[in-house]
């Protein structure tokens, strides 16, 4: 057993740093006010000021974990129920049946598969910031994977790694980039063509150093000792076009019917109800199925559910707000050129304490945006800084439920992940960072 700090133990461990941080930190605050364009609570620059407020007591920072749980319902209910749904899917036999059928037809095309992967997960990043929405497909894509020769860090490298790319430097993630440009008071979808080209880019980069991986990690395939399969059977078509049109109706719903986790929670609900049943579990079958299902998704669910407790005790104990002052200012002191690499490594922290992007976007936002106009800098590029800063930290944030759920999920150690992942994003960081000092004479 590895001695490195179990996933529950580093996310508690933070959940203690937070609660000791009420003790050494000034208390802060901005003033708030409401957005009319995104409805949401924003802080009003230049309001920051000293508060009196105690640290908060020791019993408090325990139920941080709880209210944590409560905050992040809707998202925990997501895994739980999405997760069942496909535990029932993989019962039928369905599951298995089309990863042979399609590993049995790409034989000798294996990097043709990972390429076709890392798009699919590129455009669902790209549409609807695909992130959660991963972790119940954790086993699936181990299964896919391995079967080709492939480990588990091949696996997440080109699923949650390429969502995140694609949710980091898509011009259309409702909660990233149009959110932002909301918040900033940028015309919407302006620099869609230069965000698209930069994703392309950093995609194809990132999937090349993916690629060099796998060719010199190759496991011995897992398909070797089974049969041929040369067709799917009538009935285990109908469950795999269930899948495959549940995924577009959520993608659909997501950007046009504002649907949110807990619209997916009812749509999958639905289709592991429909798979059990046209896959011959019966519904006493079908029941079982997914009570094993919620079983194997509960250790996932609560990982998130403990990281939404961080922020709440830093709001409660007044720090939140000091962490954000400390960090963002020092920016305007840089020159203009280096300023917004300034921004994106000071988000990239911020997202560790915030763990939600959409919630780091209403605090720091409206704090760049007119720091941006005080050092001229375009408030695009400044926007740019936070989808390239907080989005890509994703993949390595410590109090990132999402990521630290799939690497729970593929028996890999954080101190495993990390080191593979490490300098396979400073590259794209350094991509970044290149982009953002050149962006200003483009955006």
């Amino acid at each position: 057993m590895s001695r490195f700090p179990h996933a529950l133990v580093i996310i508690v461990s933070f959940i203690i740093l937070a609660g000791v941080a009420t003790y050494l930190l000034p208390k802060g605050e901005y003033d708030r006010t409401t957005d009319p364009q995104t409805n949401s609570e924003v802080v009003v620059p230049g309001s920051f000021h000293d508060v009196e407020a105690p640290p908060l007591k020791p019993f408090a920072i325990l139920v941080a974990i709880p209210r944590g749980i409560v905050a992040g319902i809707e998202v925990i209910i997501s895994i739980f129920i999405c997760g069942a749904c496909f535990y029932v899917v993989e019962k039928t036999g369905a599951l298995k049946t089309g990863i042979i059928f399609i590993t049995n037809k790409l034989k000798g095309r294996e990097q043709i598969t990972l390429w076709l992967t890392g798009i699919f997960f590129l455009i669902g990043g790209t549409l609807e910031g695909m992130e959660e929405e991963l972790i119940p497909l954790t086993p699936v894509l181990l299964m896919l994977t391995r079967r080709i020769g492939y480990n588990a860090f091949v696996a997440i490298g080109v699923s949650y790694c390429v969502a995140v790319i694609g949710a980091s430097m898509s011009p259309f993630n409702p909660f990233g980039a149009v959110l932002a440009q909301k918040l900033a008071g940028v015309t919407l979808l302006s620099g869609a063509a230069f965000r698209f080209s930069v994703m392309v880019v950093a995609f194809v980069v990132w999937m090349m150093m993916i690629m060099r991986y796998a060719r010199n990690n190759r496991l011995t395939k897992e398909h070797e000792a089974e049969p041929e399969v040369s067709e799917v059977s009538g009935r285990h078509s109908v469950i795999l076009v269930i899948v495959v049109l549940a995924f577009a109706a959520l993608i659909y719903g997501m950007m046009f019917w504002e649907w949110g986790f807990n619209e997916m929670s009812a749509e999958f609900f639905l289709v592991g109800v429909l798979a059990g049943l046209f896959g011959g579990l019966g519904i006493n079958g079908t029941s079982v199925a997914f009570v094993d299902g919620l079983r194997e998704m509960t250790f996932a669910a609560l990982i998130v559910g403990f990281a939404h407790g961080i922020p709440i005790l830093l709001t409660d104990g007044k720090v939140l707000d000091t962490i954000i002052y400390a960090l963002l200012i020092p920016t305007e002191a840089l020159p203009s050129s280096l300023s917004a690499v300034g921004m994106m490594a000071s988000q990239s922290i911020l997202h560790i304490v915030v763990p939600s992007y959409t919630g780091l976007a209403a605090l720091t936002i409206p704090i760049l945006a007119p720091l941006s106009d005080l050092i001229g800098l375009p408030r695009q590029v400044c926007v740019l800084a936070f989808q390239y800063g907080a989005i890509l930290m994703n993949m390595i944030s410590p109090t990132n439920g999402a990521i630290m759920a799939i690497i729970a999920l593929s028996g890999i150690g954080y101190d495993q992940w990390f080191k593979f992942v490490i300098r396979r994003l400073l590259v794209v960081w350094a991509f970044c960072a290149l982009v953002l000092i050149l962006a200003r004479f483009f955006v």
